[in-house]
């Protein structure tokens, strides 16, 4: 059966160049779809069981896939990379796709890219649609022509591509372990002992997914030690390294104390104090400001003060916005003068009200049940700050409403219990 080996990278990644944060997985799902539906076998890296390191089926992927599709979403350099390799050895059958903020570098302005759009992380049902239908008659098109689309040897015509290597690579899918790559001419080696070639336990996807099931499911220490495996196999992904972080210190073990600081260290492997990352800020701001509650100390509240104003500021994003504003109002009540405690207790309203503003349009596109959750709680949070009681009761009707893990309700409930006990004492201290 013929093979398509997928160039990505996996998880929520953000793009540095706009604070974006684009859900790559939600893009691979159409991809494989499209894939599939033209009738090859879809592989991407995290998908592939091994025992070792990762790169020698990657290397066998890029030279034996009959077709390889790389996606440049937020200037992805390993995906650069690995395109450029496959367009040294292949002639023929590469496409190329972007998430339609994706900025032409010199080099690739003259190679086709076909684009898709997201919708905040993910990508609506009518842009899913459409972009599935342009993939799947590019594949149809692409496989049935061979025409030459690598810039290598349209420029250095005189080039022969590598003689065809009759070796067997990783199993192309998890799921059908008993298939061999195919060759570059779509044969397929059936081995009845599959599931021994190459394979070294569950592959980095599945774990990453058994990962984020639990962590729906509130059950952060199962999460932990899958996350941890997933580390092993990918020990440089940013979006692996915030879900371990997190999950940490929500496991709260062996103590929610330990736990905070070992999340502490875990982010630190992402440079938290230079990082333009504001999912990296948010988690490192999370840490310090529970850090806070159990030490009381000065610099814990500031530096989590910091990381949400740098994650706000970077992002305009109403996550790292509305803790600032708590933190802002936190501060007022232990401000040293009377001033400084106004200034942030003003500060604060002003960042409620972009907040709001920020948060509203969000909803105005197509998100998952968990991620309007968090908006709508935000808008709740940012009403009831205001003291707009209306306002925060529709809010709440509508959070309440949706189908969401029962810990995220009582985080939302929580943080807005602190916030009004804190208002009614900033009131008590600012009053004649």
């Amino acid at each position: 059966m013929t093979t398509c080996f997928v160039v990505q990278g996996f998880g929520k990644k953000t793009d540095f160049t706009d604070g974006r944060v684009l859900d790559l997985d939600a893009s691979y799902a159409i991809i494989k779809a499209a894939v599939e539906a033209a009738g090859l076998i879809c592989i991407r890296a995290d998908e592939i069981q091994h025992s070792d390191t990762i790169d020698l089926p990657m290397y066998q992927q890029l030279l034996q896939a009959d077709l390889v599709i790389a996606d440049l979403s937020t200037y992805n350099v390993n995906a650069a990379f690995e395109l450029g390799v496959r367009y040294a050895l292949r002639p023929h059958a590469t496409i190329v796709v972007a998430e339609e903020g994706f900025k032409n570098p010199f080099d690739v302005g003259h190679i086709v890219i076909r684009r898709y759009k997201h919708l905040g992380e993910d990508i609506g049902t009518k842009e899913a649609k459409r972009f599935n239908d342009d993939l799947k008659r590019a594949i149809s098109e692409i496989l049935a022509q061979r025409r030459i689309d690598s810039p290598v040897y349209t420029f250095l015509h005189w080039l022969s591509p590598p003689q065809e290597v009759q070796a067997k690579a990783v199993p192309a899918n998890p799921s059908t372990a008993g298939i061999a790559t195919a060759g570059t001419h779509g044969s397929v080696d059936t081995n009845p002992k599959g599931s021994e070639v190459g394979l070294g336990g569950p592959s980095a996807k599945s774990s990453l997914d058994a990962a984020l099931e639990r962590i729906a499911a509130s059950d952060f220490v199962a999460a932990c030690p899958l996350l941890e495996e997933v580390c092993k196999q990918r020990p440089n992904d940013s979006f692996v390294i915030q879900q371990l972080a997190l999950a940490t210190y929500k496991a709260k073990q062996p103590t929610p104390e330990m736990a905070l600081l070992k999340a502490k260290q875990i982010l630190e492997q992402l440079s938290p104090l230079t990082t333009n990352d504001p999912e990296t800020l948010g988690l490192w701001g999370a840490v310090h400001k529970r850090l806070w509650e159990f030490k009381q100390q000065e610099s814990d509240l500031n530096e989590s003060i910091v990381a949400y104003e740098r994650g706000f500021h970077l992002k305009q994003d109403y996550y790292n916005g509305i803790n600032l504003a708590f933190l802002r109002g936190l501060r007022a009540l232990r401000a040293g003068q009377r001033n400084e405690g106004i200034a942030d207790t003003v500060q604060a309203g002003r960042i409620r009200r972009d907040v709001s503003r920020y948060a509203e349009q969000v909803l105005t596109s197509e998100v998952t049940d968990e991620k309007r959750y968090w908006v709508v709680a935000t808008l709740w949070e940012a009403a009831a700050g205001l003291g707009d009681n209306v306002e925060a009761q529709k809010w709440e009707r509508q959070a309440r409403a949706l189908k969401v893990p029962a810990w995220m309700v009582d985080t939302t409930v929580r943080q807005i219990s602190n916030s009004q006990a804190m208002l009614v004492e900033i009131g008590q201290l600012s009053a004649p």
